[in-house]
């Protein structure tokens, strides 16, 4: 119990650097093909915008894919277990949501 106790303030910061990094970054892209599309692009911006928000899509996925990592790990398996289940959901929530 107390390696878990010892993993979480590590898990919680690099967990945090992940969404407030990958945030940023979703946005300035977003942000840099609107930027275009106003100077008189056509196609190019709107597959950026498309791409900045893709990536707003991805960072929970990327978010439950770091954890299964690091529980993992860590050999907390338990918690390994469940965010593998997460995971197995949203990819099966993507293939139907493709298939539509």
């Amino acid at each position: 119990m107390s390696a878990t106790r010892e993993l979480e303030p590590s898990l919680e910061r690099l967990l945090a650097s992940l969404l407030y990094y990958g945030t940023w970054l979703a946005s300035a892209v977003i942000g840099a093909g609107l930027v275009v599309a106003l100077f008189g692009g056509h196609s190019l911006p709107m597959r950026v915008v498309t791409a900045g928000i893709l990536l707003l899509i991805m960072l929970p996925v990327v978010r439950v894919t770091l954890m299964l990592i690091v529980f993992v790990r860590e050999r907390d398996y338990r918690f390994g277990a469940i965010a593998a289940l997460v995971l197995t959901f949203i990819v099966f929530g993507f293939v139907l949501g493709a298939r539509t």
